[in-house]
């Protein structure tokens, strides 16, 4: 057990919020560029050839805004495989 976790209001050690005090984590997909946290709508799907097997997929998750910027920040990198909507479920 993580001490962070019993704080309220707060991100556990998971990085899920626990600001809902039940001991479900509320879902919050926030976007991965840094310093932004707005809500994520996108999952960019990419993988290192040099270092992951040709099937593994490491995902990024963008908000509207900067969905754009990651995708291209991948493709320079010739990491990046795929861009997908973000369903709630996933």
């Amino acid at each position: 057990m993580n001490l962070l976790d019993m704080i309220p209001g707060s991100d556990g050690a998971d990085g899920v919020s626990r600001a809902n005090g039940g001991d479900r984590p509320e879902e919050q997909h926030v976007c991965s560029r840094k310093g932004c946290r707005a809500a994520a709508s996108w999952r960019l799907l990419w993988n290192n050839p040099r270092i992951h097997t040709p099937e593994r997929r490491k995902v990024w998750l963008a908000c509207a805004e900067h969905r754009e910027w990651l995708e291209d920040y991948l493709r320079t990198r010739m990491l990046w495989r795929e861009t997908l909507p973000l369903e709630a479920s996933a």
